[in-house]
């Protein structure tokens, strides 16, 4: 199985190599650029869609290989959900690449792939209560709790694209990490293990091109995409949000804090823009966008790893861990740019 696991991710990576340079060249032909604005840090004009390559490869292999993926519990019903719902995200997202649309209609390809993985039958039947037990949902919460959380995934991973390679490369950590949890003796779900191990391969193909100096970007469709496949495994591989939680736990916090940050001053938390990101401040200090990218690898490294190996009530601490450490960056960012305002 190792080897078939190699060769898989293997083919998903080498197939999104070669198709990001296809839709590089398209991108190009088709104008659907990102031109430099003033909080971007490129100087030149950018392809974008790269969620396209990444989406395509992925179901290209998924397709070639179905015996896999239909290996475990989940019905084709819950994949095709699945699977539906990233085609809207990356229709959408080339439409709003291309046309800019408007924060109303960019918010109704989200809703639409959600409402995509709850027709396909996606749900969740309980959550582990840190202090002993379960805590069972019915069908209305459950589906409350899917549509917040993937709206809240996605829009963590679209808000974070502000740095070359930073989201395509904690898109792959997150997908491996996944891939781990769902192969080991305990969690044994080989359906969910190769899908997210595809994916991961995929991004990882695309990422060749995304690192900086990123020769394109991931654009609407990338970007939402890769928290709405994290999102939906961590959901499909057992409700483990905790697990993704860990993983992405600086990137939320980050979002949430400007969220909230924003409507406190007034202003729309999703029209407005500044360069108030933890990503920025860390350039602003004096990080590069190679740097910058590596610090968020090593959270999303080192808190995703620890959740393989802790229980309920361990991840709650670590939880709390990695609240005290963003808290502790944003604060320690926010006192060095005091500092270098002050000496210039």
């Amino acid at each position: 199985m190792i080897i078939t696991y190699i060769v898989g991710s293997l083919l998903s990576f080498l197939l999104a190599a070669v198709l990001t340079v296809g839709i590089e060249k398209l991108a190009w032909h088709y104008k659907l650029l990102d031109w430099p604005r003033e909080r971007h840090a490129h100087s030149k004009p950018t392809p974008l869609a790269g969620g396209v390559a990444i989406f395509l490869s992925t179901v290209i292999v998924l397709i070639l290989s179905y015996r896999y993926v239909s290996a475990g519990n989940l019905t084709m019903y819950h994949w095709l959900g699945v699977l539906a719902g990233g085609g809207i995200l990356v229709l959408g997202g080339v439409l709003d690449d291309k046309y800019e649309l408007s924060p109303m209609k960019q918010l109704a390809f989200p809703l639409l792939a959600i409402l995509a993985v709850l027709a396909g039958g996606v749900n969740i039947e309980k959550i582990t209560n840190p202090f002993g037990g379960f805590v069972y949902l019915s069908d209305w919460l459950s589906a409350l709790i899917i549509s917040l959380w993937l709206l809240g995934m996605m829009y963590t991973t679209k808000l974070l694209d502000g740095v070359d390679g930073l989201v395509s490369g904690v898109g792959v950590i997150g997908a491996l990490i996944i891939f781990l949890f769902t192969i080991t003796t305990r969690w044994y779900q080989p359906d969910i293990a190769w899908v997210a191990l595809i994916f991961a391969g995929a991004v990882a193909g695309f990422w060749l091109r995304n690192w900086a100096p990123a020769k394109i970007f991931l654009g609407e469709s990338g970007s939402l995409l890769i928290g709405f496949v994290l999102g939906v495994l961590s959901i499909i591989s057992g409700g483990k949000i905790a697990l993704a939680l860990l993983i992405m736990g600086v990137p939320i916090l980050d979002v949430a804090w400007t969220i909230i940050r924003r409507l406190w001053a007034g202003s729309n938390p999703f029209r407005s823009s500044d360069r108030k990101h933890l990503h920025y401040r860390l350039m602003d200090v004096g990080l590069s966008p190679q740097q910058t990218s590596l610090v968020f690898y090593v959270f999303a490294l080192f808190f995703g790893l620890s959740a393989l190996f802790l229980q309920s009530k361990g991840k709650l601490s670590a939880l709390g861990l990695l609240l005290l450490v963003a808290a502790g960056l944003i604060i320690g960012l926010n006192w060095l740019l005091d500092k270098k305002r002050q000496k210039s």
